[in-house]
């Protein structure tokens, strides 16, 4: 088969390849995209969109169990985990559809198969019907990630389940562990405990939700011992015993190690970058622990190929991967964009309660030197807060206290992964404390705490 060109040729349509495609063709560029399994890729499918569906049908649950509260009534109260699945699916299954119209108007062409690069500036496709060639001038790896397996963790899809198969369960949990407490150990484990299962969630750092606050870690995990979670800090899983229908974990924690009994468990222990099959070294691309090594500019030293998102390293964030395949496209087309700042990415856990965070950690601004000025501000001080039910909250806010700079914020509580977005901007039009102070917030609205928040690091708070 001849061989076809290209101006920019992007391997995986996950949230970082296929905007970065659609971005390519917006700025006249001839674009393909290669796709091994599924447009829009993990986060779309397996990821970031089927998650939040499940944890919306767990929300609405909750609320149902909670009527009396609202002077509501509900009667025999229950789910169909079946069907809360299925809806899910649809979800995921929507969007991607979405995807590929989306790249059809956009005169993307779309390669289903496996790709390599042979040489520097060449894609070699395996497709069902053979080998397909192609060359681009800029070639941009979008390959993004799976789950680490951990020996003696690894998933068998019954007992010991992955993300894919706790999105797709083939039972309903009774007693769950839970392995790792980042944002999908946490949701996994909000979702399932909320539904009733006996959860308990294992984490080897000294808490749980490790790279958020320590303030808003410990806030989110009173809150999860409250809903009747189990947490185990500072503890690790050194083996898994299967047997018919249960597993038994060896927990260490404190050099004792005991013996715990589950039906389920599903490992959340981070993620390796997909980067094998490739011809990476070949070509003389630099790989640090699974994960492409890049300057600000995604590029990788390699003339002509960059890598973005997940195989690019952290943050493992979809928004990420989206605005460095911006970044990319317009570095193609001879454009001059700004370099993307992982220190202004906002991480978002759709937990209950919701955890939303942006910039440096209290900690990790005196660590760079900062004199700081912080700011918090409880939900209980909050009339839409108490109006919507939903009085367990706290908004952080973290400030330089020479210049006014916001440094950082963090929040735990209901809707903060919307509320987030306020302080994000404010970060990127380098915002200090006269002016959030200066702006008027609706009323009643929660993001009125993120006034007083900014307020309360000088001292100035009213309602609290």
């Amino acid at each position: 088969m001849a061989a076809t060109s290209y101006d920019m040729i992007v391997i995986g349509a996950g949230p970082g390849g296929y905007v970065s495609a659609i971005r390519g063709a917006q700025l006249g560029l001839k674009v393909a995209v290669v796709e091994r399994e599924h447009l829009g890729g993990i986060c779309l499918n397996w990821g970031c969109i089927p998650t939040k569906a499940l944890l919306r049908s767990a929300e609405v649950f909750h609320l149902m169990e909670r009527a009396g509260e609202f002077g509501l009534s509900a009667g025999k109260i229950g789910y169909d985990i079946d069907a809360v699945v299925k809806r899910s699916r649809e979800v995921a299954g929507q969007l991607s559809a979405g995807v590929g119209h989306l790249l059809k108007k956009n005169k993307v062409t779309v390669i289903m198969g496996e790709a390599s690069l042979p040489a520097r500036g060449k894609v070699a496709v395996k497709t069902g019907k053979g080998v397909q060639e192609l060359s681009a001038k800029a070639i941009v790896l979008a390959t993004g990630a799976r789950a680490r397996e951990l020996p003696g963790l690894e998933a068998d899809g019954k007992l010991v389940w992955s993300y894919r198969h706790a999105l797709k369960p083939p039972h309903m949990p009774k007693k769950l562990l839970v392995v790792g407490s980042g944002a999908i150990g946490i949701e996994f484990a909000s979702f399932y405990n909320t539904l009733g299962a006996d959860t308990t969630v294992v984490e080897v750092l000294e808490r749980v939700l490790p790279a958020e606050d320590e303030e808003i870690s410990k806030f989110a995990k009173k809150q999860f011992v409250k809903q009747g979670m189990k947490i185990m800090e500072k503890s690790m899983v050194r083996q898994l015993d299967r047997g018919k229908g249960r597993v038994v974990a060896h927990i260490e924690t404190g050099g004792k190690i005991g013996k715990h009994e589950f039906d389920t468990v599903i490992s959340a222990v981070g993620i390796v970058g997909n980067v094998e099959n490739l011809g990476l070294e070949a070509l003389g691309v630099k790989i640090d622990r699974t994960h492409v090594v890049v300057d600000e500019y995604c590029r990788t030293g390699v003339e002509g190929l960059y890598a973005i998102g997940d195989i690019a390293g952290p943050p493992w964030l979809a928004h990420k991967a989206s605005h460095e395949g911006m970044m990319v496209a317009e570095l193609v087309a001879g454009r001059k964009p700004h370099p993307v700042r992982p220190e202004s990415i906002a991480g978002c856990t759709y937990c209950h309660p919701q955890v939303a965070s942006v910039g440096y950690t209290e900690a990790r601004a005196k660590e760079l030197g900062y004199e700081v000025r912080v700011g918090r501000f409880p939900f209980i001080g909050n009339g839409k807060a108490i109006a919507l039910g939903e009085p367990e909250g706290m908004v952080k806010t973290v400030f330089d206290a020479r210049t006014g700079e916001l440094l950082g914020a963090h929040m735990v509580g209901a809707e903060v992964t919307e509320l987030i977005q306020g302080y994000i901007i404010g970060r990127q039009l380098e915002t200090t404390e006269e002016e959030l102070m200066h702006t008027v917030f609706p009323h009643p609205t929660l993001s009125e705490m993120m006034h007083e928040s900014v307020l309360d690091a000088w001292g100035r708070a009213i309602h609290f």
